[in-house]
């Protein structure tokens, strides 16, 4: 018999051996030399930049400023509050602020008065005394006319009225000692007196020299006075002239509102930087473009 054959058995694979899955780890994070990621050290020097910067200590301080004045004047009339840099209240409802000077203040250095400045209220025109009578020249006139107007402050001339001396003169006086220019302020007449008149000849005297200085220059002056002369002696006579009233220590001008005022003298107590004396304050009666129109073109 045959023998027979074996049939081999087959052969066992062995499982091939998979290789692991590796995990996919996040990518780091750039680092800097000692560890601290990039953009962290970016914010930190952003933040360090802020609080060496003058603008974050003046924002600061102001904001600090603002809040004590809150507590410290609360209960009072809000739009009428004590600056402390100017030693006097300010009704802070006007954005135009000026003074008015004369030889009494002395020498005057512009530059502070200029750069003097507190939550915005700052000097942006000043009426400077040129003439009183017909022969008084405020010694300091040329000089505070040429230095003021330097420093980029708005100015105008005023002058002394006195209704005893001839109009026509004081008006030509007036106008010989003053060159006003385009840009200018009107010129003032400051009437506060009688001198002895009755108030229908000072009204009469006061008329010539307004009307003499008007027909020259071709612009109307304005008419200063207190608000207790004025509404004496002049209310109801000079209505289509702009009108300049001292009423002082009060948070309101106190006069009708048909009344035709531009500015007002606040306060004769202010003190403001370069000036060696206390000062008369104004503010006027409108926003910048009625300022514009007011001057001289």
């Amino acid at each position: 018999m045959a023998t027979p054959i074996k049939k081999k058995a087959p052969e066992r694979k062995t499982p091939e051996k998979k290789s692991p899955v590796k995990k996919r780890t996040p990518p780091k994070k750039r680092k800097t030399s000692n560890g601290t990621p990039l953009q962290v050290k970016f914010v930190i020097a952003i933040i360090i930049l802020v609080l060496l910067s003058p603008f974050y200590y003046g924002y600061v301080l102001k904001s600090f400023s603002s809040g004590w004045r809150w507590i410290k004047d609360f209960g009072s009339n809000p739009h009428y509050h004590t600056y402390t840099d100017f030693n006097i209240p300010i009704p802070n409802q006007y954005s135009i602020h000026g003074i008015d000077v004369s030889s009494y203040q002395g020498k005057i250095d512009w530059q502070k008065v200029k750069n003097m400045d507190e939550d915005d209220v700052h000097i942006s025109f000043a009426y400077i005394k040129a003439t009183e009578g017909i022969l008084q020249v405020d010694p300091y006139f040329q000089r505070n006319w040429r230095e003021a107007a330097k420093m980029g402050i708005v100015c105008g001339a005023y002058h002394y009225f006195r209704p005893k001396l001839n109009s026509k003169l004081q008006a030509y006086f007036f106008l010989q000692t003053v060159n006003i220019e385009k840009g200018d302020l009107p010129m003032v007449v400051d009437i506060e007196r009688l001198d002895g008149l009755p108030p229908a000849k000072m009204r009469e005297e006061l008329q010539v020299f307004l009307s003499e200085i008007e027909a020259r220059t071709g612009s109307k002056p304005v008419i200063y006075s207190g608000l207790k002369f004025y509404q004496d002696n002049l209310q109801g006579y000079f209505d289509s002239y702009n009108l300049w009233i001292a009423h002082y220590y009060h948070p309101e001008l106190d006069v009708s509102k048909s009344t035709n005022w531009k500015f007002w003298q606040h306060s004769d107590k202010a003190k403001v930087n370069g000036i060696n004396h206390v000062v008369d304050f104004n503010v006027f009666n409108g926003d910048g473009v009625a300022f514009k129109k007011m001057l001289i073109q």
